[in-house]
C-alpha cells in the first residue's frame, strides 16, 4: 500500500514536470524582442533555462539522490513563471487603461 507521503511526492513530481513543460513551451512561443523590451535575459537564454529546468524535472526525482537538481530545476521554472512571464505578457499586451 502506498502511503500519503508517497502520493504527495508523486503529485509534486508530476506537477513540477507539467509546470516545466508549460514554461518551456511558453518561452518558445514568445517573440524574441519582447524579452529585451521586458528588460529580461534574451530568448535563447530563457529557452536554455526553462529547457534545462524541465529536463532536470524529468530526469531526477524529488525523493531520490538527485533531489537537489530537481529542486534547482523547479526554482528555474518558477522564476520564469512568476517573474518573466507576467512581464512578457504586459509588454506584448501594451498599456492597460
Amino acid at each position: 500500500m502506498i502511503f500519503l507521503d508517497a502520493w504527495i511526492m508523486l503529485l509534486a513530481y508530476y506537477a513540477g514536470l507539467i509546470l516545466g513543460v508549460f514554461a518551456f513551451v511558453h518561452a518558445l512561443t514568445q517573440r524574441a524582442d519582447a524579452y529585451t523590451a521586458a528588460e529580461r535575459l534574451t530568448k535563447p537564454a530563457w529557452l536554455g533555462i526553462t529547457g534545462g529546468g524541465a529536463f532536470a524535472l524529468l530526469l531526477f526525482s524529488l525523493n531520490g539522490p538527485g533531489a537537489m537538481f530537481w529542486l534547482a530545476g523547479l526554482v528555474a521554472v518558477l522564476v520564469y513563471l512568476v517573474d518573466v512571464r507576467p512581464r512578457l505578457i504586459e509588454v506584448q499586451r501594451g498599456p492597460r487603461w
